[in-house]
């Protein structure tokens, strides 16, 4: 018997990705799923494309950035469940009753496993993002850092972690909406790791389920050097790193101690939550 997803909205943020939309979501299924795209001002004929795709588009004057656009789509939404989800992602909606049954059961912030295009797993669940562990990822190795630490093995099973990337997020709608939604002092980037650390504080899971697959082509605007999108990652980071000062500092185990509570949960299967 094939699961309902009327209980659940698609809330994908646009800015000319016409192309993405026609190589990830034409022809994706979405079983009744509610899909609203806002658009910030694109010139590429993607607010049409989409429409033609069966989105409700909330066309945008101006570019508002990801974290206010995401936030507009939510307060659109009409269902239980919300998955925040990018124009570059291949979403199965057959997962979506797998996803509601742990949103529901942990009160939780959920997201699938991202793939890449070729089946490789993308990493997607994340440590929590200590500076120097952040410049280790990036091929910048410095004392006390640690990639495995950043990017926890989450291949046994539903695994706690600090944060997830934005272009897959799930979850309750009036749960996020009570929250506030996303951080909008973030235009783009640093976006997610906010997100997730505040589900953290106010007492939310955020969990990666590798049982559940999407595919993400993830085209980053920083991993080549244009300098608008260096602007602004450097300003988000600015942002974030000044609300999280304890994450500049190594990542020693006092200080993951020190954090919530909540470190030696991130990394871990579900089931051993709380485990040392």
């Amino acid at each position: 018997m094939k699961h309902d997803a009327s209980a659940w909205t698609l809330i994908t943020v646009t800015y000319n990705n016409r192309e993405e939309l026609r190589t990830w979501w034409e022809g994706t299924e979405k079983h009744g799923a509610q899909w609203i795209v806002v658009d910030n001002n694109s010139s590429d004929g993607g607010p049409e494309f989409a429409e033609g795709l069966g989105a409700e588009v909330i066309r945008l004057g101006q570019n508002v950035g990801f974290s206010r656009a995401n936030n507009i789509g939510l307060k659109a939404a009409r269902s239980a469940y919300v998955a925040f989800v990018n124009p570059d992602v291949k979403v199965d909606a057959s997962s979506f009753e797998v996803l509601e049954r742990i949103i529901s059961e942990r009160d939780a912030i959920v997201c699938p496993q991202l793939r890449n295009p070729d089946g490789t797993i993308q990493p997607n669940g994340r440590g929590l993002p200590f500076f120097v562990d952040k410049l280790a990822h990036r091929g910048i190795t410095l004392p006390g850092s640690s990639v495995e630490g950043y990017l926890p093995d989450t291949s046994h099973g539903p695994t706690y972690v600090a944060w997830a990337m934005g272009a897959a997020v799930c979850g309750e709608t009036e749960r996020i909406r009570s929250a506030g939604g996303w951080d909008e002092r973030y235009f783009l980037y640093y976006e997610d790791h906010a997100f997730g650390l505040d589900a953290w504080t106010r007492g939310q899971e955020v969990i990666v389920v590798p049982g559940v697959s999407w595919v993400h082509a993830w085209k980053r605007e920083t991993k080549a050097f244009r300098i608008q999108p260096w602007i602004r990652e450097i300003a988000s980071a600015s942002r974030f790193y000044f609300r999280y000062p304890e994450l500049l500092l190594a990542p020693i185990p006092t200080v993951r101690r020190r954090w919530r509570g909540q470190a030696h949960n991130f990394g871990t299967p579900v089931k051993q939550r709380g485990a040392s």
